[in-house]
This record gives C-alpha cells, structure tokens and sequence, in this order.
C-alpha cells in the first residue's frame, strides 16, 4: 500500500508541502491532520470535493482526519479568490448548514468508532466565539506583520480593487484560521493542515503561529486547484453548480455532469476523484487513448462519483436513465426521471389545444424551437434521419400528437447527437 504523499503523488493531488522532514515524520501511523470547510451553503459542491478526498486518503494511509467546520470563520468569510465582500450571514443559517454538510462528509470518510483511525468533526465556532477581541490582539495579533498580509494574494488583488477593497472583517479571517491550527494543535494534537493551492498563505500563517507561541513543528500539504483542459470553469453545468447532494443536483444530472468529461480531461478526473487503483486507471487511460468513442473512461468516472454520493442504486438509476435517453426507450423511465431529464433541457410550452386533432407538424416544431433554420431545412434533417422524437427516428412527414407525450406530459425531440428540445403540454 503507497504512503500518502505517494498515493497524492500518482494522481497528480500533491501541489507543495511545507517540509522536506514530512515524509519521514509520516512514516508513523496516527498523525493527525484537518481540512477546513466553509459552511456558505447547506450543501457542498464538486469543488469542495478534492480537499475532502485528501482526508479519505490521509485516513486510508493509517492516520487520523479532522473536518473542521467553518461555524465561526463561517461568519467572516474568507476572501481567497474573491472579488467582492461576501454578505455575512446569521449565526443560525451557519449553524444549519453545518449540520446538513456532516452528512456528505459520512459519504467519504469513516467516522465509526471501530476505526482506529476515526475521523472527527469540529466547528470553529465552539472556541472562536469565546476568544476576547483584547486576547486576540495581544495574544495572537502581536505575531502577524501587517506588511506580510497585505502581500497575500487575496488580500493584494482586493486592494487594488479601488471601488471595492477590503473591509477588516476580511482581512482579519487569516488571523482566525491560523488560529484554528494553533487551537487543534493544542487540543488534539493536530500537526498537519490540507487545503487547496489558493489557502498556501493561510496554512503558512497557521504554521508560524504555532512555532511562535508553542514552539512546535507543524506542517502543510496542498494540492493543484481543479481546472478543465478548454479553461471552463470546474464544477459547473448550464444549470449552475453541481452539488453533492439530491435536493440540489439530481442523481440523473450529477450523473450526466460526469458522463460528458472532456476526452483531454477524463484520465486525470479518475485520477482525482476517484478511489480506483493505479493499474485500473491504467488500463482506463489505454482504453480512452485507443477507442474514445467508447467513452468506457467517462461512463466508469460518473459511475464511480455517482456511487460515492448517493448509492448503488441511484447509479443504477441514472445510468438506465442515460442509456434509454439515447436508445429510444424512454417510455420505459418513470415520470420522476422524466422529469429530471427535461428539467435539464430547453423547453418550449405548447399552448391548450395546439395538439389537438392530427397535432403539428414536426417541422414547424424544429423551426419554433430552433432546432433547424426553416421547414426545408427541418425536412432535410428528418430525411437524413437526424431527427428522433422521444429516441424514434421521426418521417420528413410526421407530426407530434398527444400519443407521444411521455406520462402525458413531455416530448423529447433530438437532433443529432447533442441538440434536445423538451415539448411540454401546458395543464
């Protein structure tokens, strides 16, 4: 079994370290170490993913991962890569979206009292609320130079922002989290800090903190910030965010987010966000090199990161769901995901009675809902057999009546390969 910074090294997770002394300090079993999570949000997104996965592996190497909860540092917010003040929110909305995250985190890591390498979840709030502005100042303040933190990235790029800047509240949150470090280091012995690339300051602060005020030796790893191969932005869909969880992300759409990887973009995802071995992911990079149009990379990938969020049989689900959308067997889909697939298609409205008697014609259809240019271009499309109707190859002549409404309520029209269109009947 690879140590942990061999096993972040293989699949491209290990951005720096803060010591060349780490890969012998790891070599004993038990270290403890935390990543923190910003509770911003009742949920976590694909983005929050990869430091979560770095505690997995962290507890999968024989040593002990602390989620830190952001309830305190939640009421500030951290201002690395943001543009703007972020509004504050009330201490019973942090409160709230912190219960509801420790669910994700049970998905991915083992807190049950049988592992020896249990993980555990802490929340700032606990013993930030309690810290007095004057104790901050003298005790924690006094070891911050003022001319090193407005060097910082995040805090450089708002002050040149003239119209925006920076308030205190903000500047004050790497002072908080370096304090977070020198709190679990004396409480729990925590000696290691993970975290994306963007928090290298602040993990950095956290360190010297420590050595200054206990004269300890502490330690941080971080990993390369996730980026798509066409510069897009990670972790979003033309729906907005992907969560991890059902209520915000269907099973179906987290599904098909992960089915549409990039080819440039498929093996180092498996990489990072999946747990599947070396030689698994080999045999998976051989397969996407030699026959891409199989896409057997992306089908594992969001079969996998489907799984990990909401079970075997929600992947079962939407795999099913996938394959009928393009096979033609929708009448087969129950009307949940039905529903789930249109919710993530342009749809147009037909009104009461449109559809009434012989229905209308498919190609007026295709002009209407920009589909194809005009009528004679919508026929050479159905002539070609470009143009299927819930996955039927449609006639050059045929018209969309009621029978082809899904559960009585939806049409789906395709095509190509890519281009859909919902027809909904208004109730």
């Amino acid at each position: 079994m690879l140590g942990f910074l061999d096993e972040l090294a293989w699949r491209g997770l290990l951005h720096q370290t803060t010591a060349e002394t780490l890969p012998a300090y790891l070599a004993k079993p038990g270290r403890i170490a935390y990543a923190g999570f910003d509770p911003t949000a009742d949920s976590l997104t694909v983005g929050n993913y990869v430091p979560m996965k770095l505690l997995a592996h962290w507890q999968r190497a024989g040593h002990r991962p602390v989620v830190l909860m952001g309830g305190g540092t939640g009421l500030i917010g951290d201002p690395s890569g943001k543009s703007a003040e972020r509004q504050l929110m009330t201490p019973e909305v942090v409160a709230h979206n912190v219960s509801r995250q420790r669910a994700i985190f049970e998905r991915v890591i083992d807190f049950s009292q049988q592992n020896t390498c249990a993980a555990t979840v802490v929340d700032n709030g606990e013993w930030l609320r309690t810290l007095g502005y004057i104790d901050v100042l003298r005790d924690v303040g006094k070891h911050f130079s003022v001319n090193q933190m407005i060097m910082r990235d995040s805090v450089k790029s708002r002050l040149e922002e003239r119209e925006q800047g920076i308030s205190y509240t903000e500047f004050s949150y790497m002072i908080l989290q370096a304090y977070d470090f020198l709190h679990l280091f004396r409480t729990m012995g925590c000696t290691v800090q993970l975290g994306g690339a963007d928090q290298w300051g602040n993990i950095v602060s956290g360190i010297d903190l420590i050595r200054r005020m206990e004269q300890g030796e502490a330690y941080g790893i971080t990993n390369p910030l996730v980026t798509k191969a066409d510069g897009g932005k990670f972790g979003k869909s033309e729906k907005g965010s992907v969560w991890l969880t059902a209520d915000r992300t269907s099973p179906f759409r987290f599904h098909q987010y992960w089915l549409n990887t990039a080819d440039a973009d498929v093996v180092r995802f498996l990489k990072w966000f999946t747990f599947l071995p070396q030689d698994r992911v080999a045999e998976l990079e051989r397969s996407a090199a030699e026959r891409p149009q199989e896409r057997e990379a992306q089908r594992v990938l969001a079969n996998e990161m489907t799984e990990i969020f909401h079970g075997a049989t929600e992947r079962g689900n939407a795999e099913a769901a996938g394959r009928a959308l393009y096979s033609g067997e929708l009448a087969e889909l129950d009307a949940r995901t039905i529903a789930e697939i249109a919710e993530d298609l342009p749809c147009t409205v037909l009104e009461p009675g449109e559809l009434g008697g012989e229905g209308i014609l498919l190609a007026d259809l295709l002009v209407r809902t920009t589909l194809a240019a005009s009528k004679r271009e919508a026929r050479d499309f159905m002539q070609a057999g470009a143009v299927l109707v819930n996955g039927t190859k449609a006639a050059a002549d045929a018209r969309l009546t009621p029978r082809d409404l899904l559960h009585g309520s939806v049409a789906l029209l395709r095509r190509g390969k890519k281009n859909w269109h919902v027809i909904r009947a208004a109730v």
